[in-house]
């Protein structure tokens, strides 16, 4: 038996706090029967529905994908462009990446059917560090990287502190090869805080995710979580909530 919200937050409908609202206004039905309380359990033989469609239920299972540059984190696209999902198609389950990496960027990714897990992650607040390599046009100043250090300011706001390495530079080329750690998830946010101290991003690359890294893995490579990397990542997020 489990919690009615998380039910339809493993379904894929809402986030767990989403899901109690729908329960909440009425929206959700457990074997015909309209149900508005929380603490409502249901078993694997009870029908639930919102807003009157049936839900499926699955069970919850969690990825780690070796994204390649010039695919999409979407489940489709109109435009008929390469994406996430189209590596997993032997998996039954509706699974959807947590968070994205933009279409040039490559590197590390998850992806689940466990709608309570990615917004659990995703939540800025839970401060889960991301690790990027970027190679970058230009050699920053100690002072540049600094100011990344303390957060830059962008159009939807000044960024969380980060942490930022020279890895290499290429006096002759003019470009830098620079790890960047952040917890934060703007929309393209480390191509956009490379573009904010004049060093425009050629490369970018997601090494890391918490403790995941990309180990044995080939770009279009994926495999499952095992239960311990799940707990660790939820364990991980509910320290950040504190």
């Amino acid at each position: 038996m489990e919690r009615l919200q998380k039910v339809i937050a493993h379904a894929g409908i809402a986030s767990r706090r989403k899901a109690e609202q729908l329960i909440s206004e009425g929206h959700v039905r457990v074997n015909g029967q309209v149900v508005k309380e929380l603490g409502v359990k249901v078993g694997s033989n009870d029908k639930v529905e919102v807003d009157g469609i049936p839900i499926e239920r699955e069970q919850p299972v969690y990825f780690l994908f070796y994204k390649p540059r010039g695919v999409l984190s979407a489940v489709s696209d109109d435009k008929g462009r390469k994406v996430v999902t189209d590596y997993f198609q032997q998996i039954e389950q509706r699974i959807y990446p947590v968070g994205r990496l933009d279409y040039e960027t490559s590197g590390l990714l998850l992806l689940t059917n466990d709608g309570e897990f990615a917004n659990l992650l995703m939540h800025p607040r839970n401060e889960i560090e991301k690790v990027y390599v970027a190679k970058v046009k230009g050699i920053p100043s100690k002072e540049s990287l600094r100011s990344l250090q303390k957060g830059v300011r962008l159009e939807d706001g000044k960024t969380a502190p980060a942490k930022t390495k020279l890895l290499s530079m290429d006096k002759k080329k003019q470009t830098s090869i620079i790890e960047l750690i952040i917890h934060e998830g703007k929309n393209r946010q480390v191509r956009r805080m490379f573009e904010a101290i004049g060093h425009n991003v050629l490369k970018l690359k997601r090494e890391r995710y918490a403790a995941l890294t990309l180990e044995g893995l080939s770009p279009g490579d994926g495999r499952e979580l095992t239960a311990h990397e799940v707990k660790q990542l939820r364990t991980l997020a509910n320290q950040g909530k504190k």
